[in-house]
């Protein structure tokens, strides 16, 4: 995905992120159940991507088809698509897959903060090991005959003590592969673990060791300002502009950032 697909799927992941709090698994459930409408038919596919189509129509359009059947949370995430700009009909679909599995990774993070995303990568590591090692587990899974439920019955055997994100991430990849082998599809949801897993480690440069207390120091209001227990991951670049920098998932901070965000909590708390 590229370009403007790529730039709409951006803003949709953080539109998604206000509605992650409070969300449980159902939310990512229904939007894998939109995803199921968009994939079996073309026509409102290529319908909610025409660029001479106002965003606020096709929004409309997919609101009045899954309303009442879907949470208003997964209604309003897929319409947030819906009325975006999109370069192919497919991406628009790939995107909402995106979000409906990191609506599940989500679950997992709230539920066990970083603990709970290592478990459910080592869980979904786990499935692509057993399937990858075994020609005859890949040709069940991906005989064209056998139902999709079936092929969900048989992965979830395979994983009897997986969390409840962790079997609906396996039965989706190995129910709507979507074009790709069901391995596959999981290691593409592993990777987007590892990408949330980046939210728990602020990975710190600066010119020179930092002492025991502006270890602490650093490490108090990064907590703080994120909200959750972050870990430090310190390397030394003596060429570094500035003094330090500090790159948090994908949102980086500077020296500039950081001492202005130091100076807001001095006044606050004063």
């Amino acid at each position: 995905m590229a370009g403007v697909s790529s730039e709409s799927l951006a803003a949709a992941q953080q539109q998604l992120e206000s509605r992650l709090a409070t969300a449980d698994l159902s939310l990512a459930e229904d939007l894998f159940t939109i995803l199921s409408l968009l994939d079996g038919n073309a026509g409102l596919r290529r319908a909610l991507t025409d660029p001479a189509r106002d965003g606020k129509d096709k929004a409309a359009l997919l609101s009045r088809l899954v309303a009442g059947k879907v949470s208003a949370a997964a209604e309003a995430t897929a319409a947030d698509l819906a009325a975006a700009r999109w370069r192919s009909a497919r991406d628009i679909g790939d995107a909402l897959e995106v979000l409906a599995a990191t609506a599940a990774v989500a679950v997992a993070e709230r539920q066990n903060g970083v603990e709970g995303l290592d478990a459910l990568e080592a869980e979904l590591f786990a499935f692509t090991e057993v399937v990858g090692g075994s020609h005859d587990l890949q040709r069940a899974l991906d005989e064209p005959q056998a139902s999709a439920e079936a092929k969900r019955t048989l992965a979830l055997k395979l994983v009897p003590e997986a969390s409840e994100p962790a079997k609906l991430l396996i039965g989706q990849a190995v129910s709507a592969p979507r074009g790709l082998k069901p391995v596959e599809l999981v290691r593409r949801f592993n990777e987007l673990v590892a990408h949330r897993q980046q939210r728990w480690i602020a990975h710190v440069s600066v010119t020179r060791p930092l002492t025991a207390e502006q270890s602490t120091r650093l490490q108090a209001g990064l907590n703080n300002l994120y909200g959750r227990e972050l870990t430090l991951n310190v390397s030394i670049e003596p060429e570094l502009v500035g003094g330090i920098r500090v790159a948090i998932g994908d949102e980086v901070l500077d020296a500039s950032t950081i001492a202005r965000l130091g100076e807001l909590r001095r006044r606050l708390a004063s």
